[in-house]
């Protein structure tokens, strides 16, 4: 009877023990799968967080991407105005230039004309007088 009962309370305490590592290994798995949810939670949330924030910066890049360029679309516009303006001054001033010189040909043709009215005219008078006249063109030779 003796070796029943130390047989019969070595299987209740290795089944004891068995059931022990058993609840052990229960409540390792129950703790390891509590903190893989937690992880898994957390890392989540840092993710969700950090796209958040990435999507603050990328709006805010659009927004002051879009004001610089519309303020170089409106510096460049003003540009081309003026550039518009000096190039019509600039025409306008070639044109009165242009203007000027025309008058200045014509000055120059109107006298050139008159000095060889006169020319001819002194030429007629020396030849119904029969003189010659005082200046020699020809200067140099001493005819």
């Amino acid at each position: 009877i003796l070796a029943d009962t130390d047989v019969s309370s070595k299987k209740s305490s290795k089944g004891s023990l068995d059931r022990d590592i058993a609840l052990s290994q229960l409540e390792n798995e129950k703790r390891s799968s509590f903190i893989k949810a937690w992880e898994e939670s957390k890392k989540s949330k840092v993710n969700n967080k950090a796209q958040k924030k990435l999507s603050a910066v990328a709006t805010w890049e659009k927004t002051h991407t879009a004001k610089l360029e519309a303020k170089l679309k409106q510096l460049e516009d003003q540009l081309e105005h003026k550039k518009a303006e000096y190039a019509e001054k600039i025409k306008n001033e070639v044109a009165l230039i242009r203007q000027e010189a025309d008058e200045k040909r014509a000055v120059v043709e109107a006298r050139q004309g008159e000095e060889f009215l006169k020319a001819e005219e002194t030429a007629a008078r020396y030849r119904a007088t029969g003189q010659t006249p005082k200046k020699q063109l020809l200067g140099c030779c001493g005819c």
